[in-house]
């Protein structure tokens, strides 16, 4: 007797097809399982034994062959538990029902109920591609699930629901999407919580307004964490293109929320300093996205930078140029999306006191040096934008008058995004920070006065290729704040205020 039930796996942060063959045989009782199955789907037979001697049904007592299809290709996760238990209960004549247009995902408890898995929705987007109209997922996973057009999903609690439906005696109702517009209300810091800092403050905003790196360095308290954890407050919603890719990548590392469908706010994650290599950037024996891809279309914030290992700080050049991260084994090439604003914090120096007005610094040269030679030039070279937080100073804590808002500074930065997408249309880039070398001519136009001053701050400063390519793109995203189509002097000064910190702090010391 044979079966045949479709399901799905994840590679990468895509889905594939997998077919679950169930072969009931004479012979020595046993139950093998084929098709590079992990750990976890090894495991899937004892699961399923239970829950169907606990539900009622007769465990066949003879040779069970399980193939997953296609053979070549490793198999992990609880994912494959549900279609399992289908096509034995198909194969052993005791479930009748057409299930050719329909696919099975879900992990298995022992009395039969269902828990979610990882990577739902890219496997109902792949299920959906392939033409299959019907998909049965954990009642937790039923949300992300139901955001993708063209397939109807049912939420699954326990196999007896399942089995009834499919029977065709108590039907499942189908899983709704949550309406686009309908986001939930997400309560962010907000910038009118930091007193002073103006310089600080109109960088962020600069930041946000065009996707760009920035590193923030001053004294222990003087309000590096405070802005950066107030840099989502300010940035723009993601489009439901975005959303979508976002809420794959997490759900593919199995950190969404259960029942939630799309995200809808930009990611912020802020890793601790001592996090892996591929905690950061990604891999494992079987490889997950790291927090760099976690971050994706929103912001990465790394607090005492200089504290990071080597390692991983070198780890994360190439995939803020790229804006992905590829994870290449034996078997297979993975492929993780990356697009991130990079936010990094650090001290002047290990006592964290240099160019303090009120407290000395008691560091020797040398130890500065040895601290300050953790950040790499190559890295500070990524990051566009260098900016130096002072201690804030009495009055400005004291005083009464408000700070500006983030619903204020939002306002601002929606408008320049705004000319950015208008700009950039139909040419795939996103932001300013984006623009490919071979389009900064076209989309960087300057004045007599902009092309003057540039070149005399890139002789002066003894910039880089790149360094100069960013400096661009910064002036560029302060004349889209400012409204101009053409970048200016006053344009560029900013943008190269915005690059002289490192020449003070890794040269001079």
């Amino acid at each position: 007797m044979f079966a045949r039930v479709n399901s799905m796996g994840v590679l990468g942060i895509d889905g594939f097809a997998v077919t679950v063959e169930a072969d009931l045989s004479q012979g020595l009782p046993g139950f093998d399982v084929v098709g590079l199955p992990g750990a976890a789907v090894k495991e899937a037979r004892d699961r399923v034994r239970a829950a169907l001697k606990n539900n009622g049904f007769t465990y066949p007592v003879s040779r069970i062959t399980v193939n997953l299809a296609p053979a070549d290709v490793k198999k992990e996760g609880s994912v494959y538990d549900l279609p399992l238990l289908v096509a034995l209960l198909l194969a052993s004549g005791q479930l009748k029902a057409k299930v050719d247009d329909c696919a099975f995902l879900g992990e298995l408890s022992l009395d039969g109920g269902l828990r979610p898995v990882r990577g739902a929705l890219p496997m109902v987007i792949a299920a959906r591609d392939r033409g299959i109209k019907h998909a049965f997922l954990p009642a937790d996973n039923a949300a992300e699930g139901a955001v993708v057009d063209g397939i109807t999903v049912y939420p699954v609690s326990h196999i007896m629901e399942l089995l009834k439906h499919l029977a065709g005696h108590e039907s499942l109702s189908p899983a709704a999407a949550p309406a686009w517009d309908d986001a939930a209300t997400q309560h962010l810091p907000d910038f009118a919580d930091v007193m002073g800092q103006t310089a600080a403050r109109r960088a962020m905003e600069v930041a946000a307004a065009g996707a760009h790196n920035i590193l923030l360095i001053g004294p222990p308290g003087s309000g590096k964490s405070m802005l950066a954890k107030r840099l989502p407050s300010i940035l723009p919603d993601l489009s439901r293109e975005e959303a979508l890719e976002v809420t794959k990548i997490h759900s593919v590392a199995g950190v969404l929320a259960g029942g939630s469908g799309l995200l809808r706010h930009r990611p912020f994650r802020s890793p601790h300093h001592n996090i892996s290599l591929a905690g950061l950037t990604g891999g494992g024996s079987f490889p997950r996205p790291g927090e760099v891809s976690l971050a994706h279309n929103g912001v990465l914030f790394l607090d005492e930078l200089p504290e990071f290992s080597r390692q991983s700080m070198e780890s994360l050049r190439q995939p803020l140029e790229d804006g992905a991260v590829t994870i290449s084994r034996v078997n297979a090439s993975l492929r993780y999306p990356c697009a991130v604003m990079l936010v990094a914090a650090m001290n002047p120096c290990p006592c964290g006191f240099f160019g303090h007005p009120t407290r000395t610094c008691t560091c020797s040269p040398a130890a500065s040096r040895q601290y300050l030679a953790r950040v790499s030039g190559p890295l500070l070279d990524r990051i566009d934008l260098h900016i130096e937080v002072p201690p804030v100073e009495f009055e400005q804590l004291s005083a009464k008058a408000p700070a500006e808002s983030s619903a204020t500074i939002r306002e601002r930065v929606n408008a320049a995004r705004k000319r950015q997408w208008e700009r950039f249309a139909d040419s795939g880039v996103v932001s300013n920070a984006h623009i490919p070398a071979g389009k900064l001519k076209e989309f960087c136009p300057l004045t007599d006065a902009a092309s003057a001053l540039l070149k005399n701050a890139f002789d002066r400063m003894g910039l880089s290729a790149r360094a100069y390519d960013r400096l661009l793109k910064v002036s560029r995203t302060i004349a889209d704040l400012d409204n101009r189509d053409v970048i200016d002097a006053a344009h560029v000064a900013e943008a190269v205020q915005y690059r002289s910190l490192d020449r003070k702090y890794w040269q001079n010391r």
